[in-house]
């Protein structure tokens, strides 16, 4: 696996999926829709840990920066 995240991306997902967990804990969101907000933010905080997205490749995505040709 190639990373494909960059670290804006990767604070961004762990914030949303704080925000997400959040909202499920609190009460907030219930029922369904609070379970699937559930299993997104664990999706987005392994996907956040390991620096890769499935989806990203499938759309030819990539945040991470491009590498410098100074040397």
């Amino acid at each position: 696996m190639q990373k494909n995240m960059g670290n804006t991306d990767k604070a961004i997902r762990i914030l949303g999926a704080v925000v997400m967990a959040a909202l499920y804990f609190t009460g907030m969101v219930t029922g369904v829709v609070g379970i699937i907000m559930l299993v997104v933010a664990v999706v987005f905080v392994l996907t956040s840990l390991v620096s890769f997205c499935p989806l990203y490749t499938l759309f030819g995505v990539s945040t991470c920066p491009k590498p410098s040709k100074n040397k």
